[in-house]
């Protein structure tokens, strides 16, 4: 049932991404059918959304110090803090939050530069206790589409466990819907091990975070793959 709307500020949301089938490629298509199958069910839209995540190098001055730096060091902005911005080091387990003022702070100590930033966006959907997003992944300056992203949130409950068994009789609801429409391909949700990152059961905007450094790692692979196959 999807009649009701509750009001609680730390729900939590899980992140899926479009797994084309082999042989196929995410499409704009794809994106408007996946959210005319929101619309189908019911789903009002209430606005747009956007979410960047980007992918910092050091500026090394001696290049002997590179061991010394992270692999691979992500900067989230979430919409639904603004003022907040959030580092992964998906490598090392670990997730920070801080003011979103420290991207100014970076920039002036010139000590890491945005090597490439991937905007996730498109609209926000109310379907009775759940609040649906629905988006591309395109990297900035750009429409070149990278993937297809859903985040789902059940707005009643904030505990991952808790809130697992809902979750996923909506996605078994979703997935009937979306199956009607033969798409070349389906959403995928592979939940990291939050408690590596010291995270706990109960919801923070760090674990979405760490869920968009994931699903981003797997939406990488994903094409990588693809261009395998056609070379």
């Amino acid at each position: 049932s999807f009649q009701f709307r509750f009001s609680f500020f730390f729900s939590l949301p899980r992140v899926f991404f479009w797994q084309p089938n082999a042989g196929s490629t995410v499409n704009s298509q794809i994106l408007n059918e996946v959210s005319q199958c929101v619309e189908s069910i019911n789903g009002v839209k209430e606005g747009r959304w956007k979410a960047t995540l980007t992918f910092y190098k050091p500026m090394l001055r001696d290049q002997a110090l590179s061991a010394e730096f992270p692999r691979e060091f992500i900067g989230i902005s979430l919409p639904e803090q603004p003022n907040k911005y959030y580092f992964v080091l998906r490598f090392n387990k670990i997730v920070l939050e801080s003011d979103s003022s420290i991207q100014l702070i970076m920039e002036k100590l010139q000590s890491y530069k945005s090597r490439v930033a991937l905007n996730f966006e498109g609209f926000q959907y109310q379907l009775g206790d759940f609040q649906l997003r629905v988006g591309k992944v395109v990297p900035s300056h750009s429409e070149n589409l990278r993937g297809i992203v859903m985040e789902v949130e059940y707005l009643p409950i904030s505990s991952l466990e808790k809130s697992k068994q809902i979750m996923e009789e909506f996605f078994d609801i979703w997935q009937d819907a979306i199956s009607k429409r033969s798409l070349p391909g389906r959403f995928i949700h592979i939940e990291p091990d939050f408690s590596d990152y010291g995270l706990a059961d109960h919801y923070t905007s760090q674990h979405t975070a760490v869920q968009y450094t994931h699903v981003t790692s797997q939406l990488i692979a994903s094409v990588q793959a693809v261009q395998t196959g056609r070379n």
